[in-house]
């Protein structure tokens, strides 16, 4: 579920708990947690409705002026069940606390060396991860397409995997380009002489 950062905005704010949407099937579900630039959302409760069940009260909750308007909104596509979804703020996106964590003990380092390995074992390629955390510490702020091409990447896939390192808290994605976090360059500095070898593949 994509949310517009001014809505996300009024979110944090405690302006507006409700979202609608017209979708094929939802792509959120009660109980669940949605990651956000504001950080994570709690979903509360997702319900499929019809038109005629919004109530005033839903258009407050959704920052909206009527009932019409959210009706309109709802009715800008042709297709899909309409859904009314509860959400709250539910606290800061745990990557973000991850990739803070600068001191790394032995099982830190056991558990993160295994799952660089799996991601290494699993791309077709072949391994990538310790050569992209070296390009990154190297090149700081680079742009993705320049990053990708000087290794032969294409941009998509090479964004797609910085970003199974960012889920790790290993790296901060900025505009442009990236850089280690505190975690990855702890990473870096710790992981075993591996982690130093070209391994990118070409």
């Amino acid at each position: 579920m994509l949310i517009k950062n001014v809505v996300l905005e009024r979110i944090a704010n405690g302006e507006i708990d409700t979202l609608f949407r017209r979708q094929k099937r939802p792509t959120v579900k009660t109980g669940g947690t949605l990651r956000t630039a504001i950080g994570m959302l709690d979903i509360v409760s997702v319900e499929q409705i019809e038109l005629h069940e919004v109530t005033d009260g839903d258009a407050t909750r959704g920052g909206f002026d009527s009932v019409e308007a959210v009706v309109a909104s709802l009715t800008e596509k042709s297709e899909g069940v309409f859904l009314r979804v509860r959400v709250r703020l539910g606290g800061p996106d745990p990557r973000i606390c991850l990739r803070q964590k600068a001191t790394l003990d032995d099982s830190d380092l056991a558990e993160l060396r295994g799952r660089l390995d799996r991601l290494d074992t699993s791309s077709r390629p072949g391994p990538w991860t310790r050569s992209f955390l070296r390009m990154l510490a190297d090149r700081p702020h680079v742009r993705a397409p320049d990053l990708a091409a000087s290794i032969g990447w294409e941009t998509a896939p090479f964004k797609d995997n910085v970003r199974k390192l960012k889920s790790l808290g290993l790296t901060i994605s900025h505009s442009p380009g990236y850089e280690l976090s505190p975690r990855g360059h702890a990473a870096l500095a710790a992981l075993d002489d591996g982690l130093y070898e070209a391994d990118a593949p070409s």
